[in-house]
């Protein structure tokens, strides 16, 4: 009886241990540095690596997507001002992302993936609302700028992750559903009331020296799938 209430035990404590570890493909999509050059494809054009396979927990170029399994779930990452998004409406079929801000480019609601650069000491100075994690201004009721700001934070407090994990569809990630968003040179980061709302508030200039720059540099502010930045020409190998 004895062992077999030890066993018990045991199980019991690897079940919430699994429980409470961040799932693979969450850990990847936060540690991912997405958009670099696919070593498989380094000689064909728009080889960005901006999709992940949420069963492989790999990163995919548009060249890789025709030679990887139709039938495993991806999900696209896109880019803004030099920061990984992803659509709310693609993430929150993955994990819960109540109270963490939303931003409206081109007309779709995007989340970011992790807390960007700023100077703490300026946004410090505000009395308003902030990030329970990196202390990024919020806009009320918001209480996290990014996907990884909740779930570290979540993290540091002994909250369950599998409370905010969802068991989704996976004909929802499938290899048809993919599009680009249209590019649009006029388009403006917005909050989730469509009013303007500048990406780094009063706090910090690190996002606004970005935005700056990529307005100079493309067409637009969201690079979709197969887009590439511009970059360093590429010799070809001495022989």
């Amino acid at each position: 009886m004895v062992r077999d209430d030890e066993k018990r035990m045991m199980m019991m404590m690897e079940q919430e241990q699994e429980e409470e570890a961040v799932p693979a493909w969450l850990s990847k999509l936060m540690g991912e540095r997405f958009f670099g050059e696919c070593g498989a494809h380094q000689n064909l054009r728009k080889n960005d690596k901006n999709v992940l396979c949420l069963r492989c927990c790999l990163s995919l170029c548009p060249h890789c997507l025709p030679l990887h399994p139709h039938h495993h779930p991806l999900l696209q990452v896109r880019r803004y001002v030099y920061h990984d998004v992803v659509r709310l409406g693609d993430l929150e079929k993955l994990i819960d992302c109540s109270n963490i801000q939303p931003y409206t480019i081109n007309g779709a609601k995007v989340i970011f993936l992790n807390e960007r650069a700023q100077s703490r000491s300026s946004c410090r100075g505000g009395t308003g609302n902030s990030c329970c994690s990196c202390d990024r201004i919020l806009q009320d009721p918001f209480h996290f700028c990014s996907l990884s700001c909740k779930v570290d934070h979540m993290v540091y407090e002994g909250e369950r992750l599998s409370s905010i994990l969802h068991r989704f569809d996976e004909s929802d990630f499938s290899f048809s559903q993919f599009e680009g968003l249209r590019v649009d040179s006029s388009s403006e980061l917005v909050d989730e009331d469509n009013t303007q709302f500048a990406p780094n508030g009063s706090c910090s200039n690190t996002d606004a020296t970005a935005s700056n720059s990529t307005k100079s540099k493309s067409n637009g502010f969201f690079h979709s799938l197969g887009s590439r930045r511009k970059g360093a020409p590429h010799r070809a190998p001495f022989c």
